[in-house]
């Protein structure tokens, strides 16, 4: 795999992406559809109007399946980066900072970490503003 760096450090799962949300959401539309042409036939409204539940649970499903797990690398993240910083300087991190703003920061190297964590403190950097003023980029190959 090539050098992660700002361009390229987002991570795209095609099946989920391109394949799975793609059909949950066209099977959410469709089922809504087939709702709407059932609400005066009483035998298919009951039907339709499960499909259009199911469906929508489905797709609170797949979203959910998918933020719960960076849901808990962001608190793995958020330690590990507490520790680097101890390791550096004897120190916490600024409470000051949020978990993006620390999720964005691990992608400093060690050289510039501690005055980039510092500057997005007392500047409330944003994460894409602290992913921009990295110099030397590491990457993290383990995000899902």
């Amino acid at each position: 795999m090539s050098n992660q760096t700002l361009a390229n450090h987002t991570r795209l799962v095609p099946m989920f992406h391109f394949v799975l949300l793609p059909v949950l959401f066209l099977t959410l539309i469709g089922s809504i559809v087939n709702l709407y042409e059932s609400i005066d036939d009483h035998q298919r409204l009951y039907s339709a109007a499960l499909i259009v539940v199911l469906s929508f649970c489905a797709l609170v499903t797949a979203l959910f399946a998918r933020t719960f797990p960076l849901k808990a690398q962001d608190r793995a993240i958020r330690a590990e980066e507490n520790l680097r910083h101890f390791a550096l300087t004897g120190k916490l991190l600024d409470p000051r900072l949020l978990p993006l703003q620390i999720v964005a920061l691990r992608f400093a190297s060690d050289g510039e970490f501690v005055a980039l964590a510092a500057r997005a403190a007392n500047e409330s950097l944003a994460p894409k503003d602290i992913k921009q003023a990295i110099k030397t980029w590491r990457g993290d190959e383990y995000r899902v």
